[in-house]
C-alpha cells in the first residue's frame, strides 16, 4: 500500500523522538547555514523529513522545483553514504561542483564514472574509505558493476537517490535498460532507503517506477506541474530558420536555448544563428567532452546568448534567467517537451516556448520506430501521437499538458498560450460526441482512437474487419467529417473526462460514468479544430506581413516563364515555383538578397536576376509596399560544409551511398542537397553514378522529356509519364544532369 504525503501531519513528532540528531529543525538550520537558504520549497521539508526517518520516497517536481535538495541535504545530516544515480556525466560534474562550493573540502561530494582517470579513481577510493566523502553520483552502468558493488558493500550507505527515475520505465520518454538493473545493485550492496525523482511522470510511469524499485511503503510527494510564467505556442513549420532569428532577434541579449533532434540539425542552425549576428554554440553528443563542457559553461557563463543542442543538454543545469526555448523539431513525447520547456524561466520570470511543427516530422519519427522492438513500438507511437495531439490541439495547451500528467487545470482559459490569446470560439458538438461515445461502446473495450476514427469515417482496416466494425451501425456515420475533426474532438472529450484511455492495454479507450451520463443527457462544447499542415501560411508571420503576395507571385511566374522560353529551357530550370513564392513574400530588390532565396543562390541571382528585380522593385513601388527591415537572413550556403564536401565527392567520384554515410546523412537527403546546389546554380559531375545505372539511351529518354515535356519538372508527373520505366533516384540523378547542363 503506498503512503500518501497527507501521512506525515505528525510525522515532526515521531523523528524528533527517534532521530535526534536528523530532526527537521536540525535541516532548517543546516538549510540556512550551508545551503544560505532561509526556507523550503514546496515539499522539500516533508521529502526530506521522509528520508530521515528511514522511509522510501517518491518526489516528483517540475523543473526548477529544488528536486536537488531533497538527497543534498538529508545526505549531509546522515551517517554513512549517500549514493545519487544519474544518468549524465554533465550533470553529475555540474551537481558536484554546487555542493563543493559549499562545503571546505572537496572530498565531500564525488563523481564515479568513465570519464575519471586513474589517478582520480584513487583519489575518490580513498576519500570513500575515510568516510569524508557524503555523496557520490554514479552513472546506472557504474552501479551495476560487479567489482564496484564489491567495493560499495564495505561502506556504510545511509540511502539511494535515483534522479531522473522515469528512465526506469518502459512508458517514460528516455527508458534506459540499464536503470531497470538498478535494484539488483542496491539489494546487492546492502538495502536502505530510496529516493526517486523525477520532473516528468504520468501515473503510469509514477508506479512502474516504483514497483520495479521494490519501493512497497512509500511517501508520495508531487508538485503541480503548472509553470503559471511559461507561455507556449506552436507554429507551423514552413519558414523556420527565418522565424527563429526573427524571434531571437526580438529577444537580443537574453538567454535561449534551441532544440533539434539531430546532432546535423544542431550545427546548421549553430551555424546560421552565428551568420545571422546571434552568438551561439552547438551542444549535442558527438562533440569531444572538452568541447562541450566549454560550450556548456560559455552558456552558463553568458558569454554566448544562444546554445543549440540536442535534448541531452540542460539536464541538471542550474541556469535560472533562460528566457526563451524554441523547439525546431516536435519532441518524441509531452515528458520531453514539458522537461525541455521547463527550463525556461526557472527564475519565475519570463519564459516563452515555441515549438515548430510539420507533419513530417511525426513520420520521420515513426519510421524510426520502425526500428524497434514491437512493444517498444507501440509505447513509442503512443508517446508520438500525444505530441502530435498537443500541437494540433485548439484547445488551452496548458489544460492539455496538465491532464496528461494527470493533473486538472479549472480555468477555461490560461491567457497563456497562442490558442487562449487567439480568441478561441466553442461550438455546440452534442450529437457528434455521443456518437462517439456510442462507437466506443460498440468496441466493447477493443478500440483505440484510431479504430474509432475510422470506424466513424468507414475506413476499413485489418483489425477493423477482426473486429466486424463495418456491421456496426455506427459504421460511416461521421464521413462527413474530416479524420482530423474527429480525432481532435476525441482528445477534447478526454480532456473533459468523457473518456479514458487504459494505458495498461496501449490506450483502449472507456467510456467513464460521466460519459455515460452525457450519453442521454446534457450538452457538449468542442472549440474549433484547425490543422496545421506544412503549406498553411504561418500564422506568426501573416500578422507582420510576411505573406504570399499572389498578384506579385502571377507577374513573377510570367516573367518566369518568358525568360525562360528566350533561353530555350522549361521554367522550372530558370526558377522554381518555391523560388518564386518565396520572392512574391519577401520582395527582393538587391541582387545580394535575391540570392538568399532558397533554390536561387549567388550564380543565377547574377546571371538571371536582373529582370525579376526591376519586377519586384516597380510592384513594391507602385503598391507602397514596406518591407521587412530584418530582411536579409543570411543563408549558410546549403549548410555550408556540407555543400563543399558533396561538390568534393562527386570530384573524388564517390558513389551516392559512400557520401551518405561519410556525413551520416540518408541518400534521400543527399539528393535533395544536390538538388539545392544545382538549383541555387552550381554544376556537379554526376555522370559515373548515372553510367553504373542507366544505359545511354535512357538517359537520353529522360533528358529529352525533363528538356522538352516536362512543364513543372516533376518527379511525381514524370514516374507516372514513364509508367514505372524508371526509379524515382534514377529520374532525379536524370533531372540534375539536365540541370547542370544548363547551369
Amino acid at each position: 500500500m503506498m503512503r500518501k504525503s497527507t501521512l506525515f501531519l505528525n510525522f515532526k513528532t515521531c523523528t524528533s523522538k527517534l532521530f535526534p540528531v536528523l530532526s527537521p529543525s536540525k535541516s532548517k538550520e543546516l538549510l540556512k547555514s550551508f545551503f544560505g537558504f532561509d526556507d523550503f520549497k514546496g515539499n522539500q521539508a516533508d521529502a526530506v523529513a521522509s528520508i530521515l526517518g528511514g522511509i522510501d520516497t517518491f518526489v516528483m517536481m517540475p523543473t526548477g522545483g529544488g528536486k536537488s535538495l531533497c538527497y543534498q541535504l538529508p545526505a549531509l545530516q546522515m551517517e554513512g553514504l549517500a549514493i545519487i544515480v544519474s544518468p549524465l556525466i554533465a550533470l553529475m560534474k555540474n551537481q558536484v561542483d554546487a555542493i563543493r562550493s559549499f562545503a571546505e573540502q572537496d572530498g565531500i561530494a564525488h563523481v564515479w564514472n568513465s570519464s575519471l582517470t586513474k589517478r582520480e579513481m584513487v583519489q575518490v577510493r580513498q576519500d570513500l574509505s575515510s568516510g569524508h566523502t557524503k555523496l557520490l553520483y554514479m552513472a546506472p552502468e557504474s552501479l551495476n558493476k560487479a567489482d564496484n558493488i564489491a567495493f560499495l558493500k564495505e561502506l556504510p550507505v545511509s540511502f539511494y537517490a535515483i534522479d531522473e527515475a522515469h528512465c526506469i520505465s518502459e512508458w517514460g520518454h528516455d527508458f534506459r535498460p540499464e536503470y531497470r538493473q538498478l535494484r539488483n545493485a542496491i539489494n546487492a550492496i546492502q538495502r536502505k532507503p530510496i529516493l526517486a525523482l523525477t520532473a516528468t511522470a504520468t501515473p503510469k510511469v509514477m508506479f512502474d517506477i516504483m514497483k520495479n524499485l521494490d519501493m512497497q511503503e512509500a511517501a508520495i510527494y508531487t508538485a503541480s506541474f503548472n509553470r503559471p510564467n511559461l507561455f507556449y505556442s506552436v507554429q507551423p513549420k514552413n519558414n523556420v530558420e527565418k522565424d527563429m532569428i526573427r524571434l531571437l532577434r526580438e529577444h537580443e541579449g537574453k538567454s535561449a536555448i534551441v532544440y533539434c533532434l539531430s546532432r546535423q540539425k544542431v550545427e546548421e542552425t549553430s551555424q546560421l544563428l552565428q551568420l545571422n549576428g546571434i552568438s551561439s554554440l552547438p551542444y549535442h553528443a558527438g562533440l569531444d567532452s572538452g568541447t562541450r563542457a566549454r560550450h556548456q559553461d560559455a552558456f552558463l557563463n553568458e558569454e554566448v546568448d544562444v546554445i543549440v543542442a540536442t535534448i541531452a543538454f540542460g539536464m541538471g543545469i542550474d541556469k535560472p534567467n533562460v528566457r526563451l526555448v524554441i523547439h525546431h523539431d516536435i519532441p518524441k513525447s509531452l515528458e520531453s517537451y514539458y522537461q525541455e520547456t521547463g527550463r525556461a524561466g526557472r527564475d519565475g520570470g519570463e519564459g516563452i516556448c515555441v515549438t515548430y511543427y510539420s507533419e513530417k516530422d511525426i513520420d520521420k519519427l515513426d519510421k524510426f520506430l520502425a526500428r524497434k522492438p514491437v512493444a517498444e513500438q507501440e509505447i513509442g507511437r503512443q508517446l508520438l501521437q500525444e505530441a502530435r495531439g498537443y500541437a494540433l490541439t485548439p484547445t488551452c495547451r496548458r489544460q492539455y499538458l496538465l491532464h496528461y500528467f494527470g493533473e486538472e487545470y479549472p480555468e477555461k482559459s490560461c491567457g497563456a498560450c497562442d490558442n487562449c490569446q487567439g480568441n478561441p470560439t466553442d461550438y455546440e458538438a452534442t450529437e457528434q460526441a455521443r456518437l462517439i461515445l456510442e462507437t466506443v461502446l460498440a468496441g466493447k473495450d477493443n478500440f483505440r482512437s484510431q479504430q474509432v476514427v475510422n470506424t466513424l469515417i468507414g475506413h476499413e482496416t485489418a483489425v477493423l474487419k477482426t473486429f466486424g466494425a463495418s456491421n456496426l451501425t455506427q459504421w460511416g456515420e461521421g464521413k462527413e467529417k474530416s479524420n482530423g475533426y474527429w480525432t481532435d474532438l476525441l482528445r477534447q472529450m478526454i480532456l473533459k473526462n468523457l473518456i479514458t484511455r487504459d494505458i495498461e492495454r496501449y490506450g483502449i479507450l472507456k467510456v467513464t460514468d460521466a460519459g455515460l451520463t452525457m450519453r442521454t443527457s446534457g450538452q457538449f462544447y468542442a472549440r474549433t479544430y484547425r490543422l496545421m499542415q506544412d503549406d498553411e501560411i504561418d500564422l506568426g508571420a501573416a500578422k507582420r506581413g510576411a505573406v504570399l503576395d499572389p498578384a506579385l507571385f502571377a507577374q513573377l511566374k510570367g516573367l518566369n516563364r518568358q525568360l525562360a522560353k528566350q533561353r530555350n529551357i522549361p521554367p522550372y530550370a530558370l526558377f522554381s515555383e518555391a523560388a518564386l513564392q518565396e520572392m512574391a513574400t519577401s520582395y527582393p530588390i538587391h541582387v545580394d538578397e535575391l540570392k538568399l532565396i532558397p533554390g536561387v543562390g549567388e550564380a543565377k541571382a547574377s546571371r538571371f536576376g536582373a529582370d525579376m528585380i526591376k519586377l519586384i522593385s516597380s510592384h513594391v513601388k507602385a503598391h507602397n509596399i514596406e518591407r521587412l527591415d530584418d530582411f536579409t537572413i543570411r543563408s549558410a550556403g546549403q549548410k555550408g560544409s556540407l555543400k563543399v564536401f558533396v561538390i568534393q565527392s562527386t570530384d573524388r567520384r564517390m558513389t551516392l551511398e559512400e557520401t551518405a554515410k561519410a556525413k551520416n546523412i540518408s541518400e534521400e537527403d543527399l539528393l535533395h542537397e544536390m538538388e539545392l546546389i544545382v538549383q541555387s546554380g552550381t554544376r556537379i559531375s554526376i555522370d559515373y553514378i548515372l553510367e553504373d545505372q542507366l544505359d545511354e539511351d535512357s538517359i537520353e529518354e529522360i533528358m529529352d522529356y525533363f528538356s522538352e515535356e516536362s512543364e513543372s519538372g516533376s518527379i511525381e508527373e514524370a514516374a507516372k509519364d514513364f509508367d514505372g520505366a524508371y526509379s524515382e533516384e534514377e529520374l532525379r540523378l536524370v533531372r540534375l544532369k539536365f540541370l547542370c547542363s544548363i547551369v
